[in-house]
């Protein structure tokens, strides 16, 4: 659909929409080079819903970038945490509407305006993504190397590594993690993240070996593939990396 359709479907305006594109927070599918006309598509309004989420939840557009690039993002994870602090923002709404009752009788507890619980859960969530990569090397290059991907090219992207993924699930039954052909499979995921994030060395390899297991949000995503994948590949990471 035209910049003006999209505009009118999602409530935002088309100088926000040019604004959006300019700072790297959404691009346009497509963009006529003859007239410079921008139009988008399905996941464009797929991101978009994501954006209305956290802007929903006041964060700032700095912050919404960082999360939805970050090499790590699981939309599934961050529609469960937007649910939670739109849950925590529901409440405290219903707190203040209820006051109003007492409100009518000259009584209004002044703790109803204490916002800490919904501030703090925030704060934390939107600096989650900046304390995993924000002050790294491989996130700032992941960060510029990833600035131009489109829609389309983050599908791509992201099927691929879940390709790889598949791909030890394949493997975790039949062979162990020192075996040759997983060994394999690690030099194809430490090149692949180096051809489309940041350059793996195997520090940050090992790191992501850990982390695969540690953190239930990527275990879940990586055993989407098969129960079991996230042990072995970490496992694997962890033989190639000593």
């Amino acid at each position: 659909m035209h910049i003006s359709e999209f505009a009118k479907l999602t409530g935002v305006s088309i100088r926000t929409l040019h604004y959006y594109d300019e700072i790297g927070l959404l691009k346009p599918a497509f963009v006529n080079e003859q007239n410079g006309y921008r139009d988008y598509g399905k996941k464009s309004l797929e991101r978009m819903a994501e954006i209305l989420f956290y802007r929903e939840l006041d964060f700032p557009l700095k912050s919404i970038r960082e999360i939805l690039s970050s090499p790590g993002y699981d939309k599934t994870e961050a529609i469960r945490r937007q649910k939670e602090l739109l849950i925590l923002k529901k409440e405290r709404l219903e707190r203040l509407i209820s006051v109003l009752d007492d409100a009518e009788k000259g009584e209004i507890p002044m703790s109803i305006f204490d916002n800490n619980e919904y501030e703090t859960a925030r704060r934390q969530y939107a600096d989650e993504a900046k304390q995993r990569w924000g002050n790294t090397d491989a996130y700032k290059e992941s960060k510029q190397k990833t600035a131009g991907y489109s829609d389309d090219k983050w599908d791509d992207v992201n099927a691929g590594l879940n390709a790889v993924f598949a791909d030890f699930s394949a493997i975790k039954d039949s062979e162990k993690p020192e075996s040759e052909a997983s060994q394999k499979l690690v030099m194809r995921l430490r090149d692949y993240i180096t051809c489309n994030f940041y350059t793996c060395t195997n520090e940050i390899l090992s790191g992501l070996g850990q982390m695969y297991t540690a953190d239930e949000r990527f275990k879940a995503n990586i055993d989407k593939n098969g129960s079991g994948t996230a042990e072995f590949v970490s496992e694997a990471i962890k033989i190639y990396c000593t």
